[in-house]
């Protein structure tokens, strides 16, 4: 009897450590399932794509050297870059001033936390680009002589007529600085010159005339570059002005004073030409522009 007892204890005890021994090792596998690989236990299941594009700046002076390049990389957390130039970059999106014209090849090492690396490269041409050309309008009846409009017609002054502004200038056939006519404004100041421009916007230009004024009384006359065109009314000319000069030179009444008058015209393609003066009886003459 006490055998009998002794041997199912023995049965009880190794189902037990049976039991034991499957619970450990099932727990042991599940553990296992959800422990993170480590580094290079797996394969990269989303390994990294290295690709980018570069813009050309843009501007004055030498903005056409500096690139821009934008990342198009995926699965990628670290960067190196090779421009071509000896210049390197760790930065995500990096800029570039590259030396001058060439081709360069501008390479991108892109690599992941498991140490997985993907490069790509590009051959970036830098060539200069050419100055636009701008537009260099022509000023009617500049020198306010007869006849020189299409068809051989005009008198000196229908080109630089605005009636709601002002009466229309007076034509004098001595003084004149060249030809045989210039532009005449009696010292009652009604009398004034309009005329519309097309010109290339974000343009450097200079206007160029000539003027003289009575020595008295006291007078002068003014010449305003205005942004756009379309005027009507007086009013307007202060704040539509990009640059002006009030001419006061009095010391001849013959002799004609140069004026080299610089403008930007800024976002505009039209600007207008305005004259007028006030005090004294003066003339202007040869009106010409060049781009600067």
């Amino acid at each position: 009897m006490e055998q009998a007892i002794k041997n199912i204890n023995n049965r009880i005890s190794k189902i037990a450590i049976s039991l034991l021994t499957l619970a450990v090792t099932t727990l042991y596998i599940a553990c296992e399932d959800n422990t993170l690989p480590e580094v290079g236990s797996i394969p990269d299941l989303t390994p990294p794509t290295a690709n980018f594009s570069a813009t050309q700046g843009s501007g004055a002076g030498d903005a056409w050297k500096v690139y821009t390049f934008a990342n198009l990389s995926t699965s990628v957390t670290d960067y190196s870059w090779n421009f071509g130039d000896g210049n390197t970059s760790t930065a995500v999106e990096p800029t570039n001033t590259f030396p001058g014209e060439g081709t360069y090849t501008v390479t991108l090492t892109a690599s992941d936390k498991l140490g997985v690396t993907n490069t790509h490269s590009q051959a970036i041409e830098v060539v200069e680009p050419q100055a636009p050309v701008i537009i260099v309008p022509p000023i009617l009846e500049a020198s306010f002589e007869d006849g020189t409009l299409d068809g051989g017609t005009g008198d000196g002054r229908d080109s630089w007529r605005n009636s709601s502004m002002g009466g229309v200038i007076q034509i004098t056939s001595s003084p004149v600085h060249e030809g045989s006519q210039a532009s005449k404004y009696p010292s009652a100041g009604d009398r004034i010159a309009y005329q519309e421009l097309g010109v290339s916007p974000n343009s450097d230009y200079i206007l160029t005339y000539w003027y003289t004024i009575k020595t008295s009384p006291v007078g002068s006359i003014t010449v305003s570059v205005l942004a756009g065109g379309g005027f009507t009314n007086v009013a307007d000319i202060p704040a539509a002005t990009i640059a002006s000069f009030e001419g006061t030179d009095q010391s001849s009444a013959n002799t004609y004073v140069k004026v080299d008058l610089p403008f930007n015209s800024g976002a505009n393609s039209t600007v207008s030409i305005f004259v007028t003066n006030q005090g004294a009886e003066a003339r202007l003459d040869s009106f010409s522009i060049v781009s600067n």
